[in-house]
């Protein structure tokens, strides 16, 4: 499990943090966690291209969105990692010289792993929230399921659930559906070696 620091973190202890850990800052804690297991980097990346192609580079969808792995989001005081975000062009129109970005995403993915889980669906789902992010999707590769959640009235509000290699036709990446099974190139046996720890 991440081990959440006993006083109030700074941006100088997120620094000394080794790099084979992904360093998040919660409310004054410091939170440390290992990198992804391959399956949850794998599902990463395949989504990641789904949604670049179209939404990015405009090739069979409508583009005017930029796409960031791993993004290092200031939002207040709240130092956060997602596993992608994307921000609409006319709200990120140039990128910033800083290695993080303070504009609030209008799209995080977050790829849960035992290790984040509790984080991905508590207090990060709720900062999020509070930053105004419209669009959220975790994403399980043990259980192969989407949940997305669309922001209302300030509240989490679960839109739709797609599993296995389901259609995806969700906002706001609708234009241009893609299979849900592409995210998970093996079959269930030989994820079966993953480190469920991870």
């Amino acid at each position: 499990m991440a081990d959440p620091a006993h006083r109030q973190a700074t941006y100088a202890d997120l620094k000394a943090v080794p790099p084979h850990l992904v360093a998040e800052i919660f409310h004054g804690s410091l939170v440390t966690h290992p990198r992804p297991a391959p399956q949850h980097a794998v599902a990463a990346n395949a989504l990641g291209a789904e949604i670049t192609n179209p939404f990015q580079k405009g090739q069979g969808g409508p583009g005017g969105w930029i796409f960031m792995t791993e993004p290092e989001l200031h939002l207040g005081q709240n130092v956060l990692v997602p596993d992608i975000a994307g921000w609409r062009r006319e709200r990120l129109p140039s990128l910033p010289r800083t290695a993080w970005i303070e504009t609030p995403p209008d799209s995080v993915c977050e790829v849960i792993s035992p290790s984040t889980e509790y984080y991905d669906r508590g207090v990060k789902r709720d900062i999020y929230a509070a930053a105004g992010v419209p669009h959220l999707w975790l994403v399980n590769p043990v259980l192969r399921l989407l949940e997305a959640f669309q922001l209302t009235a300030g509240k989490w509000l679960l839109a739709a659930v797609v599993g296995d290699s389901d259609e995806v036709r969700l906002p706001p990446f609708d234009a241009a559906p893609f299979s849900l099974g592409l995210l998970w190139p093996f079959d269930q046996s030989n994820d079966a070696g993953a480190d469920p720890q991870t």
